[in-house]
């Protein structure tokens, strides 16, 4: 089975860990395997975060994991999507784009949440965050990404890790998910255009949406990135370059986004650490190496 890249490859950190070309490629190579074990604990672990969804008794989330180690960078998720209790694939889904490496192009892909967790660097402990919405932003969400031909649509035709978020040129996992966020709240005007994407950046920038800024600090980092096939840096504004910087759709960009303009929302967050899950509400995160605050909620899996 082909590797499933719905990782942001970000170049900075990939070229900082190894200033080797093989250091940068392992983003298409075949997925380390896991154990049994740290099979069972994944499952165990998404089997809370379906329980959770059930709870919800709504049909829709919006879903981030950690996958991508950008600890380097203070970032916890590196991946979103959206999970769809009336998946067409299996109850509660994850739709999301991904980087299909072998044929070197992004695709839309439905994955059960065993899956969509599997996709890590450290299957020893993860993290989760759930974002439950209102009855009206949940339903038109639901409906949009529910719509092939709209998911489609939204699908860029070259991929970029750090696509510039107010540009049509490149996307990457979280910008599709953050402009299907526009198609479904955007009104007529945007679900109705032509240039769904272009109408989508247009509304997002007038709700003042902020993607993550990266700050590379080094003109080495920033010249390698030329050296990977899927970052690029021509879709950037000049004075982000010069500043050494990239301005990226994040999970955490979507989530602050969603907390500003849907009123109402709830976020959960979850997180494994050997035989132990932490449950927590709120937009405050977990501490650092999943440790539970006295108002969390801690499951054990054996």
């Amino acid at each position: 089975m082909r590797r499933l890249l719905a990782l942001l490859a970000f170049p900075a950190l990939a070229l900082a860990a190894s200033a080797s070309h093989a250091g940068v490629t392992r983003y298409c190579d075949r997925q380390a395997e896991l154990s049994t074990q740290q099979q069972d604990t994944l499952l165990r672990f998404g089997g809370v975060i379906k329980a959770e969804l059930e709870k919800s008794g709504g049909s829709v989330a919006i879903l981030s994991r950690s996958g991508l180690d950008l600890s380097r960078f203070q970032v916890r998720y590196s991946h979103a999507g959206v999970s769809l209790k009336q998946s067409g694939n299996t109850p509660w889904s994850v739709r999301q784009l991904y980087y299909a490496c072998d044929e070197k192009k992004p695709r839309i892909f439905d994955q059960g949440i065993a899956g969509f967790l599997m996709g890590t660097d450290d299957p020893s402990t993860g993290y989760v965050s759930m974002l439950l919405l209102p009855v009206d932003a949940a339903a038109s969400l639901e409906r949009t990404a529910l719509d092939d031909r709209q998911s489609l649509k939204l699908l860029a035709t070259t991929y970029s890790a750090n696509a510039y978020p107010f540009s049509v040129r490149y996307q990457n996992c979280n910008q599709w998910m953050i402009e299907l966020l526009a198609a479904a709240w955007g009104g007529d005007t945007v679900a109705a255009s032509d240039d769904l994407r272009g109408a989508a950046q247009a509304w997002l920038k007038a709700q003042s949406y902020a993607p993550h800024t990266f700050d590379v600090g080094s003109h080495l980092l920033m010249a390698a990135g030329a050296f990977v096939p899927w970052v690029h840096s021509d879709d950037h504004p000049s004075e982000d370059i010069e500043h050494l910087q990239y301005r990226v759709s994040m999970p955490s960009s979507i989530e602050a986004f969603v907390h500003a303009n849907v009123p109402g929302a709830r976020r959960i967050e979850f997180c494994h650490a050997g035989a132990k899950v932490v449950v927590h509400e709120g937009w405050e995160p977990i501490a650092e190496g999943c440790e539970a605050a006295p108002e969390d909620r801690i499951v054990m899996l054996d």
